[in-house]
């Protein structure tokens, strides 16, 4: 969509240092979605900044493509009475809420009031019966407060129908390593998830320990892309290298693009479905597919190489190596894993 910055945008976040004034047209968007039709795609998703900004652009992109769903990260604060309305009329839009924890932690990272904001959001969107879920980026600060049953309840009472965890990724020249959660913390994270999806009426997915399912990294075209607010196709959201960007070549030909069919000739990046990532769990491989494809970064503010990425996750990648091998050679009947069969 865009990362026109909102308010309350998050530490450590890579979207925090997007501009202002960076946005697709209305125009973009829709072909996008048209050429994304013709190659079978009928889910979109918005990012950030903060999409809701452009409140009027979403509900027209709805009523253009009535035949898509359309998912919007959002923080919550801009969703009111009017918007809730637009929704019910739609009917094919559905907001996925930052929340970060209690109030001390969300607030420590979203900034003051917030979570107050998001609850009253919420509120409203329950008040309607409209269908809305949870964003949750998980961190070595917030990981008690979001593994707890308590904020598994919070979220259930609070009306959401699903929750997404996201793995803190330390993209950007200025990112904040230390929130990186340990081995420990993210084993927490498996366990807790995995017990709750058992017993809690919420839909809860793990954007990386829950690769089993999907066959590791979906990212490169091979389930998703991401397209940034200067037109720049990437593989993945938290990737920000390019070779193509949207304005001057087809969805289709990105797709056979140099980075793209490097991350399809290398997928699935490790067999052990616990280290999915090419940049988290194996930086070598980001490099690698960097280097060869001569991807450029797409950081406006603050280029990023990807050996400076990489060297911010080797360590990671090093630490979780001997935990993840452990908790994935333990596992023999995981649903949707073949190793059960």
């Amino acid at each position: 969509m865009g990362h026109s910055a909102g308010p309350h945008l998050c530490t450590g976040c890579w979207a925090a240092e997007y501009g202002h004034q960076l946005n697709l047209s209305l125009e973009t968007i829709d072909s996008i979605i048209r050429q994304g039709k013709e190659l079978g795609t009928y889910m979109y998703i918005y990012t950030g900044g903060e999409p809701l900004v452009r409140k009027k652009d979403l509900i027209k992109i709805c009523q253009m493509h009535p035949d898509c769903e359309f998912l919007s990260f959002t923080n919550g604060t801009l969703i009111d009475e009017d918007f809730c309305q637009d929704m019910l009329r739609v009917k094919n839009f559905v907001p996925a809420i930052s929340l970060e924890g209690f109030r001390e932690a969300n607030d420590g990272r979203r900034g003051d009031g917030v979570y107050d904001k998001v609850q009253a959001a919420m509120a409203l969107l329950k008040k309607h019966k409209l269908p809305f879920g949870i964003s949750t980026c998980y961190t070595s600060k917030n990981v008690d407060d979001v593994s707890s049953e308590e904020y598994f309840d919070l979220m259930i009472d609070s009306g959401a129908l699903f929750v997404w965890f996201f793995h803190y990724m330390p993209v950007g020249n200025d990112a904040a390593v230390e929130l990186l959660p340990t081995p420990e913390q993210r084993t927490k994270m498996y366990h807790r998830i995995r017990e709750y999806r058992k017993t809690k009426a919420i839909f809860s997915m793990d954007f990386q320990n829950d690769a089993e399912y999907v066959g590791g990294c979906i990212a490169g075209g091979r389930r998703y892309l991401h397209i940034n607010a200067k037109g720049d196709v990437e593989p993945c959201v938290f990737i920000h290298y390019s070779n193509c960007n949207i304005h001057d070549v087809s969805l289709l030909n990105t797709l056979k693009s140099p980075l793209f069919m490097a991350y399809h000739d290398n997928q699935s990046f490790n067999e052990n479905m616990l280290r999915p990532c090419p940049m988290l769990e194996n930086p070598e491989r980001l490099r690698e597919m960097v280097r060869q494809t001569g991807a450029v970064s797409t950081d406006y503010q603050s280029p990023e190489s990807a050996d400076h990425l990489c060297d911010k996750t080797a360590p990671y990648a090093e630490n979780w190596k001997t935990t993840a091998d452990q908790l994935w050679h333990s596992c023999t009947n995981c649903a949707g894993c073949k190793k059960g069969e």
